[in-house]
């Protein structure tokens, strides 16, 4: 197993006209970059950043770049990402995330 795909849901809280929970894909491909995820939203959005930063935000606020993560409560999770457009902030199930992140711990670079 080399590549990680979970699809999810979650709220983009910027989202003026809240459609509600939306399909996210989070993944991680240990052959291509084994330090990053990566989270797709809805559009042509996708973005790729620290697998380390999405862990440490589940527990503590952190922020690397264009990208911040934050606990929300006891069962929410916050991703907000910059762009020169603006802020587009995401909020997930952290039991998603978590069950996310085990699974990428467990996938092996495919030996060729």
């Amino acid at each position: 197993m080399s590549v990680v795909e979970q699809y999810a849901r979650a709220h983009i809280v910027t989202d003026e006209e809240d459609p509600g929970a939306v399909p996210v894909v989070l993944r991680y491909d240990p052959d291509s970059d084994p330090r990053s995820v990566r989270v797709g939203l809805p559009g042509p959005h996708e973005w790729t950043f620290s697998r380390a930063l999405l862990e440490q935000g589940l527990r503590v606020p952190a922020a690397s770049g264009d990208v911040r993560v934050w606990p929300c409560g006891r069962v929410q999770a916050v991703v907000e990402f910059h762009t020169d457009h603006g802020v587009e902030v995401v909020q997930f199930e952290s039991k998603t995330l978590l069950r996310f992140l085990r699974r990428t711990y467990t996938a092996e670079p495919v030996r060729g």
